[in-house]
């Protein structure tokens, strides 16, 4: 299965940015940040990976400067696979 997460080092703003995404209509929900992702303790929003260009478009909108990157998570077989989107 796949997903994209939006990474934030700020609870805050990661809660804020799903709440920015699920007014734009785009399901979104928060989840913690997988270790396999490198970034020392955060917050993620997570969302489909098909809702991408649009969730970029709402975080030009916001003043996030918590926010990590976009992450591309693939986990199958019982492993997590972490990588930029």
């Amino acid at each position: 299965m796949q997903s994209i997460l939006a990474v934030f080092r700020s609870r805050a703003q990661a809660l804020d940015y799903v709440s920015r995404l699920k007014s734009r209509g785009i399901s979104a929900c928060a989840v913690s940040t997988p270790r396999e992702a490198n970034v020392g303790c955060g917050i993620s929003a997570r969302i489909g990976t098909f809702d991408l260009s649009r969730a970029r478009r709402a975080l030009a909108g916001g003043n996030y400067t918590a926010f990590v990157g976009f992450f591309r998570v693939d986990t199958q077989f019982g492993g997590v696979r972490v990588y930029p989107a």
